[in-house]
Order: C-alpha cells, then sequence, then structure tokens
C-alpha cells in the first residue's frame, strides 16, 4: 500500500534539530512500509517450509527461529542501504548508533511462538525516530493481509482506513488483552495480577504478540493491553498506532510504558486500568 493513504492531513514535518537533511515522518513511513513488507514476505514464504527453533534466549521456552534473523538482518540492509547513517537497534541484535538523528527500532518478527507454530497472529514491527522521538511505524501482519501504520500527529490507519479506539467507557465492560514473560518467575507473577485482574473486566485475551495487541487496540477490536517487560521494539510502532488511534498510553504513578508496565487504553478507562493494575502487591510488578 502507499504512504500516503495512511493518514489525511499529514504534514510529514519532524522537529529539523538545526539538520537541513532532516527527513520528514512520511518519507520515512514510506520506507518503513517497503521494507517491513519485504521482510514479511520473506518470513511468509518461510513459513511454507519447515520451521524450528534454532535457539533460545531468557529460557527454553522464548525461542528464535533462523527466520527471526533473516528477517532483522533484510531490514538492516535495506534501511542501511538506503539511509547509511541512521541507527538501528533491532531484537534479534542489530545495534547502530548512527549520525542522522533517526534511529529505526525494529521487531523482525513479532509473536515468533505463534510463527513457529503457524499461528497467523505474528508480523513485522518497524518504528522511525527521530530525536529519541517515535515519529512514525507500522506493523504488518502478512498471514493476516493487515498492514498498520501511524505518522505523530497525523492519525493510524488499517490498509489505508482510519482508526479510532473503542467508545467503551466502563472496565467491567471491557475486553482486555495481557501477555506473558518467559520465566517461570515473571509468570508467576504475571498469573498472580491476572487471578485479580479478570474479576474486574469482561474478560482476558492473550494472543501472543504485543504489536498486534496495540493495534488491536487501536482498532477499538480491543478495548485495553497491559503487559510487563516489553522491550522497545515490543511497542515502538504498536504504541504510536494505538495513540494516533486515540488510546493513551503509559505506566503506573504517571510514567511512561516502559519495561517495567506498558498500558494501553481509550481515555474513558485508562485511569481505571491503571489504578486496578496499581493497587497489586508491589511483588507482583517485579
Amino acid at each position: 500500500m502507499g504512504a500516503g493513504r495512511v493518514a489525511a492531513g499529514a504534514t510529514g514535518g519532524v522537529r529539523s534539530g538545526g539538520m537541513a537533511d532532516r527527513p520528514g515522518a512520511e518519507e520515512l513511513l514510506a520506507l518503513a512500509v517497503d521494507v517491513a513488507t519485504e521482510a514479511g514476505q520473506l518470513a511468509l514464504r518461510g513459513r511454507a517450509g519447515t520451521v524450528a527453533a534454532e535457539s533460545t534466549k531468557s529460557s527454553p521456552t522464548d525461542v528464535v527461529t533462523a527466520l527471526d534473523r533473516a528477517s532483522e538482518a533484510l531490514v538492516a540492509k535495506r534501511l542501511l542501504e538506503a539511509r547509511p547513517d541512521d541507527g538501528i537497534l533491532g531484537e534479534e541484535g542489530a545495534d547502530a548508533t548512527g549520525t542522522s538523528g533517526v534511529r529505526w527500532i525494529v521487531d523482525p518478527i513479532d509473536g515468533t511462538v505463534n510463527f513457529l507454530y503457524n499461528l497467523p497472529n505474528w508480523a513485522v514491527s518497524l518504528a522511525a525516530e527521530v530525536d529519541g522521538e517515535v515519529v512514525a511505524g507500522v506493523v504488518y501482519a502478512p498471514a493476516l493481509g493487515r498492514t498498520y501504520t501511524a505518522l505523530r500527529g497525523a492519525g493510524a490507519a488499517l490498509d489505508g482506513t482510519p482508526l479510532r479506539v473503542s467508545a467503551v467507557e466502563s472496565l467491567d465492560m471491557a475486553l482486555i488483552a495481557t501477555g506473558f514473560g518467559y520465566t517461570v518467575e515473571r509468570r508467576t507473577a504475571q498469573i498472580n495480577v491476572l487471578t485479580r485482574v479478570i474479576p474486574k473486566v469482561r474478560d482476558i485475551r492473550r494472543m501472543g504478540a504485543a504489536s498486534l495487541d496495540l493495534c488491536s487496540v487501536a482498532a477499538g477490536t480491543l478495548d485495553g493491553y497491559y503487559e510487563r517487560g516489553l522491550k522497545p521494539w515490543d511497542h515502538a510502532a504498536g504504541g504510536l498506532i494505538a495513540t494516533e488511534a486515540g488510546a493513551v498510553t503509559g505506566g503506573l504513578d504517571g510514567a511512561p510504558g516502559t519495561e517495567a508496565l506498558y498500558i494501553a487504553a481509550p481515555p474513558a478507562i485508562f485511569g481505571f486500568l491503571v489504578d486496578l493494575l496499581a493497587a497489586e502487591p508491589r511483588a507482583d510488578r517485579d
């Protein structure tokens, strides 16, 4: 899809920082869409064959496939071919500082366990950050046939159609998504939280890809989302998409959303969800 269809009225401008050649957000988004689409199609073709866990990270269940690494390598190659002075941060190890003020944040396959089991809920997530602020993002889910995009200050879209969060007004009527870490200790703490959250909401979903959970909040097909343990590549693009669709994102006590806790929900219920999670014992926040 053309990046020009993403959000009507986008100016394409970002802070110049005194650099005349600083790119516009629309330019960065167009590149992000092209690169994420190419990487997603590479992974989708690879998924037609046999896929196995090649290695693990935080635990034996936290897997990496060869296609995770191939996807990230392709993304890094294409981005640095187009913009050699940019930085890049990737889940599978891509890490370059850059000198342009632009940094790309990539999750080459978000939802690797879903991908491994041939479940369709996985995506390539790619965000462009300028001077530390995410200004453009794409979450491309090839097995679902969906491309979510956003420009800061110019809205979010699904395949060119503008997105808006749900109109839910009470937490007890809200469908909330969450996720779990891969270590026994973190999962145990998260389950303890869940047993106290679930009586207060309509229901809980756990779909296994943070970027797509955030996009679902943006689309109004989920009313809210929270998770501990997210890294920047998990939420950089999806968080911008959710925010530009009208969601509030953050952590506890007015903090921004971080690895400690990331919450996204429409304004009407965001505070209630924060209060519910803040009421949990400190041990459950570790």
